[in-house]
């Protein structure tokens, strides 16, 4: 039985040691008014690709996000980022494919808000935003009206059709958040984007409105090397904070605690945000309710922790998840369910490769697990039931491409992998008689000869997890305090 305190001076010396390894870490600490990690090259290249996609008889059109509406973190809307990586809400950005121009709009300075929050990039910073972005024109969205676009005749109009995703945000939910307030008898607002078509076909009632989110999330879909690294360094701070919560596993800890373990060490190593809500979740209902969020139960001896957590670096997240023991030690049942599914996932690891697709290598994959199958003596019929769906069905194992949101854009499943493709790997087993729900989650890219698991230093080794459980964590130095219902 490991102990059950430590003193605040140990809590201390592991603060001072995190300390130290995050001042080593390679992570920008001074705060910029506008994006770095991309130059105008970059942006240049994807607006080429805009414009070969829409042709040369038309344009497009994408807004920016909104002004933050309290005192939360403004965040741009991944898209419009992806496009020019400005931060300024209400900003627009012009794709004009007959000249292959791109036009970017940003409001006029706002002192009063810049008193308040400080300076952002407005429609005075025409030289440095033309520096930054490598646009041909930087205008005042004053400019938008009346005489914005010039003579357009004929010319199609591009602009996203699908939502805009935010800071936690993914299109999925956000469409499914957006039909709920539609039919809202007394709601029933549009979506932003919906409202904007509706303005586009209302003052250019003869150019054709088409849907742009196609031509982006394929875009969007292959990562660059920049946009690789940023996914890996959101990937490893992931994972630091994934393993500090399993140090800080003991009974009588709180789920929130393990989250604020994880959530400290984003902060620290500069992740201002999360890329989704903390799944922390403790014991058999909680871990069985997929997206478990309210992270108020109380660790319990002999029950499992299952953790899926990653930050938001620089508008890049990652997605893993990771299971482990209150008491350090997995009981019989515990590891016998968990080293199957980490056997599976061994086994289409190795496969993995471009030019092939999922189904190919879950097909490879299935041949070698007979092998475990025929050494595996499962205590229970249903646990073997179990254990052969997973491996006949894939048990989600390719599941959504990862990039600026969790459930990013694109799709991947019917076609052969490709290098850049950045995807969740997370092959899960349930036991439907018994609540029971086990899974191991990665992030990966496709590289031109095989693959890089960005979260490959996480333990996944059921003796090394024990093993972690057993060391002390942050949360140790303060003892556990029950939430206020």
């Amino acid at each position: 039985m490991r102990r059950t305190t430590y003193s605040l001076t140990t809590a201390m010396l592991q603060a001072v040691a995190l300390l130290a390894m995050v001042l080593l870490a390679p992570t920008p600490l001074v705060a910029q008014h506008y994006q770095e990690d991309f130059p105008p090259e970059e942006f240049k290249v994807r607006w080429e690709k805009v414009f070969d996609r829409i042709g040369d008889e038309a344009i497009a059109i994408v807004q920016g996000a909104t002004q933050a509406s309290g005192f939360i973190m403004p965040r741009q809307s991944n898209s419009f980022y992806y496009l020019c990586g400005i931060e300024t809400p209400h900003s627009y950005i012009l794709l004009d494919g007959r000249n292959r121009t791109v036009t970017l709009y940003l409001p006029p300075r706002n002192e009063r808000l810049e008193r308040s929050e400080g300076k952002v990039l407005s429609a005075d910073d025409v030289d440095l935003v033309k520096r930054l972005v490598g646009a041909d024109e930087v205008r005042s969205t004053a400019s938008m009206i009346g005489d914005w676009p010039e003579e357009l005749g004929r010319t199609a109009i591009y602009t996203p059709f699908a939502p805009a995703e935010g800071q936690g945000q993914s299109r999925g939910e956000i469409v499914n958040a957006n039909a709920s307030i539609a039919s809202d008898y007394w709601d029933g607002r549009l979506s932003r984007e919906s409202r904007f078509i509706e303005l586009l076909k209302a003052r250019h009632p003869r150019n054709e409105i088409s849907n742009l989110s196609p031509i982006l999330d394929e875009l969007r879909n292959i990562k660059s090397p920049r946009e690789i690294a940023l996914i890996r360094r959101a990937s490893q701070l992931a994972g630091l904070g994934v393993m500090d919560a399993i140090r800080s596993t003991q009974p009588g800890v709180f789920e929130y605690q393990l989250d604020a373990a994880a959530r400290y060490v984003f902060l620290v190593n500069g992740a201002r945000l999360e890329g989704y809500r903390s799944i922390t979740a403790s014991g058999t209902d909680n871990i069985h309710n997929g997206h478990y969020y309210r992270n108020t139960s109380e660790l319990k001896d002999g029950d499992l922790v299952l953790m899926d957590f990653a930050p938001d670096y620089h508008y890049y997240v990652s997605d893993i998840g990771r299971m482990w023991p209150v008491n350090g030690k997995f009981n019989d049942w515990q590891r016998e369910l968990l080293q199957f599914v980490l056997d599976y996932r061994n086994a289409l690891l190795k496969r993995i490769r471009p030019g092939v697709t999922a189904d190919q290598i879950m097909e490879e994959a299935a041949a070698e697990m007979e092998g475990v199958f025929a050494r595996t003596t499962f205590s229970k019929p249903i646990y073997e039931k179990a254990a052969r769906t997973l491996v006949e069905t894939g048990g989600g194992a390719f599941s959504h491409t990862v990039g600026m949101a969790v459930h990013d854009v694109g799709r991947y499943r019917s076609e052969p992998l490709q290098p850049g493709l950045v995807f969740a790997f997370d092959p899960q087993l349930w036991v439907h008689e018994e609540n029971l729900y086990i899974r191991y989650e990665d992030t990966l890219v496709i590289t031109e000869d095989g693959f890089e698991n960005f979260t490959d230093f996480l333990p996944s080794e059921l003796d090394e997890i024990e093993a972690l459980v057993g060391e002390p964590g942050i949360v140790q130095g303060f003892p556990p305090t029950p939430p206020q219902r």
